[in-house]
């Protein structure tokens, strides 16, 4: 197992966030996270990348015990955190420069450029890119670190709907290159359900999972999307009554 999550609880301010949660994500697996704001997926990934210690609970990675920063993981946020004055290669190449490879990654992000759809814009300053570039050169430079599990924490969540379907799209085709295992935390149902092989549902006041969905296995497309009325009627009904919007 790539990643094994063991009785994880938190809280804050003596306020229960998460409690006992368990979580298993398999080598290459695509997993996504749902649930109501405030539940505690972002506060898992913070747990993972290091920025956060559990009160309770521990995890593994290749089941060996990780706590504090690892290089295991990558971490995206939503804002794309791009600095202004530096070209987006710079800026792709930021973890290389702050760990001495700068040179060796350039090299890597170069042939990468045109997959990532930033071809042209190499020497290019974030100004110049459209908000779904400057997301795709946030999805590279992640990439580009030398991590095992990449950590997206809402990466689209500020794109307008449109831009939003598109980066869907990129992703879903570009997730078959990176052959990464990835955890997704997002609020958008659809979103889930088109990118993820498995959703995880969490629920409650301490929040803790409340459902597996297995989707391995669907060839998706947007046709396919719209066609799982089911599906997304199940997870709104675990959703119920929760402070949810989709």
């Amino acid at each position: 197992m790539k990643l094994r999550v063991q009785d994880m609880s938190i809280a804050f301010e003596g306020k229960q966030v998460l409690e006992n949660v368990n979580l298993s994500v398999e080598e290459g697996e695509f997993v996504a996270m749902i649930g109501p704001s405030g539940c505690g997926k972002s506060t898992l990934l913070n747990i993972f990348a290091g920025l956060l210690h559990a009160q309770k609970g521990t995890f593994f990675v290749d089941e060996k015990e990780v706590s504090g920063v690892s290089s295991h993981f990558a971490y995206m946020p939503q804002n794309d955190l791009l600095l202004p004055w530096k070209t987006i290669l710079d800026n792709v190449t930021l973890y290389g420069k702050l760990h001495g490879t700068q040179k060796e990654d350039k090299k890597k992000a170069l042939k990468e450029f045109e997959a990532f759809g930033l071809s042209g814009y190499e020497n290019a300053y974030p100004f110049e890119l459209s908000g779904g570039m400057r997301q795709r050169a946030a999805f590279l430079r992640t990439a580009l670190c030398s991590a095992d599990i990449m950590l997206l924490d809402e990466p689209f969540g500020a794109l307008d709907v449109i831009t939003r379907n598109d980066m869907q799209d990129w992703l879903l085709k570009l997730r078959q290159e990176l052959h990464r295992t990835t955890l997704l935390v997002t609020h958008d149902v659809d979103e889930a359900l088109y990118l993820a092989d498995r959703i995880i549902v969490l629920q409650g006041h301490p929040a803790s999972i409340v459902k597996e969905i297995d989707l391995k296995g669907f060839h998706k497309d947007r046709d396919w999307l719209y066609d799982q009325k089911q599906l997304r009627k199940e997870i709104r009904d675990l959703l119920k009554g929760e402070d949810y919007a989709a």
